[in-house]
């Protein structure tokens, strides 16, 4: 026998002991036959996805139904209409322990009483491996259990859990639970369907992963082959240096520089005007002094000689 026969005669084996049970406790968690089998259906085929590691588990069991549970209360079941936790069961009166009152009753939990109350009293782990399983601490855990124990003794005073110690109670509930009618019949799903299953499920998910990869990588070369490439590289730019002629400058940069070149001719016209200016107010300034000197000069001269008068 092959590795791969072996792994797949263990896994039928590990389905065919706990498929049927884990289908009840999910139907218990859910209140809908398809759900609770699609649940254990998704908790099987992970398994098988992750043999090697399920295999080596000290319980496997119990790995696959956390994932069953873990896949029954997602939160994301109460926003689709269709995945809603069966309204007919919460419907129903719990006046006493009826084959019907008792699940509305447990449905009326909430989500992680329910975990805790199936797991502790009836699969039958003690505290701490039910800790272990919800991944919290034994004292809240315990808390839980406490408190779903009170809600179903209000509900269902018939049961007889009221004044009754915790290992009594443990006892009511599992025998009053185990001994519920079977999930409505639904179509089972054998081993090797859920193993065929989970290989077409990995096959589509590597073919798509291989798909974007390619196609990302197909669309990154189409890109770089259209963008132009702008650069030139330094060996060739040396190269090239004596043998080119400077590239004209912009426009941009032309414009700017007549600017600039009608600007210090208009400073230099300024310039010129200004000194041709200045020269001519000094040569007026001077000849006007000619005339002044002139003038003071005949005047003393009159005033030496009086008979010229």
């Amino acid at each position: 026998m092959t590795q791969r026969e072996q792994a797949a005669t263990a896994f039928d084996d590990l389905h065919t002991r706990h498929a049927a049970a884990l289908n009840q406790q999910a139907y218990l968690l859910t209140g809908r036959p398809w759900l609770a089998r699609r649940a254990v259906e998704r908790g099987f085929r992970l398994a098988w996805e992750r043999w090697p590691e399920v295999a080596v588990d000290p319980d496997p069991a119990g790995w696959v139904r956390a994932a069953v549970y873990e896949y029954a209360l997602s939160p994301w079941h109460r926003l689709c209409p269709g995945l809603r936790t069966a309204p007919g069961l919460r419907e129903e009166s719990a006046a006493g322990p009826s084959d019907r009152a008792l699940p509305a009753a447990l449905l009326s939990l909430p989500a992680r009483y329910r975990r805790v109350l199936l797991l502790h009293d009836v699969v039958g782990l003690g505290p701490d491996g039910t800790a272990a399983e919800i991944e919290a601490s034994v004292p809240a855990t315990t808390a839980r259990l406490a408190h779903a124990r009170e809600r179903l003794a209000e509900l269902l005073p018939g049961l007889g859990l009221d004044g009754q110690p915790p290992l009594r109670q443990r006892e009511i509930l599992r025998a009053r639970i185990t001994a519920l009618p079977p999930v409505p019949p639904t179509a089972p799903s054998t081993a090797a369907d859920v193993r065929s299953g989970s290989e077409r499920s990995a096959r589509r998910t590597t073919r798509a992963v291989f798909g974007g990869t390619g196609l990302f990588a197909l669309v990154t070369l189409v890109m770089m082959a259209l963008t132009p490439d702008h650069s030139t590289p330094p060996e060739r730019a040396r190269a090239t240096a004596p043998h080119t002629r400077p590239a004209p400058a912009p426009a941009r940069h032309r414009g700017t520089e007549a600017r600039d070149q009608r600007n210090a001719a208009r400073e230099q016209g300024n310039s010129a005007r200004n000194a041709a200016r200045e020269e001519g107010n000094a040569a007026r300034d001077a000849a006007r002094e000619e005339g002044n000197a002139a003038v003071r000069k005949r005047i003393r001269q009159a005033r030496l000689a009086p008979e010229l008068r």
